[in-house]
């Protein structure tokens, strides 16, 4: 049962111009330390990196658009991270107020599953969220520890 779904297209140029404008205080905000781990490997090619975070920024809009809260009610940036599960796919870890509202969501026997795509495409970005309240033996979920992207 689909109990959330968030989706967010965003420019890449704005986030570009937010990190020289703010640089790290922005990255530490908003990202977690997986997230800003995965763009300094991208260090090579400076626009790689600008999209690696405006995929994620999208991914973090979009999930706190299907938990049904954007981001207030104790739902905070860095409550939410772009993880790949150990085949690839990514899914959003959640922590703090973003897990709470997920706990809040899921029905009594059930676990959720995110499912997250995230795409760009100079100079856009995309991410769509659905969230899945699935049965307590066969829920995959991403709310612990695991592999990042």
């Amino acid at each position: 049962m689909i109990i959330g779904i968030g989706s967010d297209l965003i420019d890449i140029r704005r986030v570009g111009q937010v990190i020289e404008r703010h640089g790290e205080r922005f990255l530490n905000r908003v990202f977690t330390p997986q997230e800003q781990a995965k763009a300094a490997r991208r260090a090579a090619n400076d626009k790689m990196v600008v999209a690696t975070y405006a995929k994620r920024f999208a991914a973090k809009e979009a999930c706190a658009k299907a938990l049904g809260t954007g981001i207030r009610h104790g739902v905070w940036w860095r409550d939410m991270g772009v993880v790949n599960l150990p085949g690839g796919r990514p899914t959003m870890q959640l922590t703090g107020g973003a897990k709470a509202r997920l706990d809040a969501l899921t029905p009594p026997g059930c676990e959720a599953r995110i499912d997250l795509s995230i795409t760009d495409d100079w100079p856009l970005a995309q991410a769509f969220v659905i969230i899945s309240a699935v049965p307590a033996a066969t829920a995959v979920t991403a709310t612990g520890p695991g592999p990042q992207s």
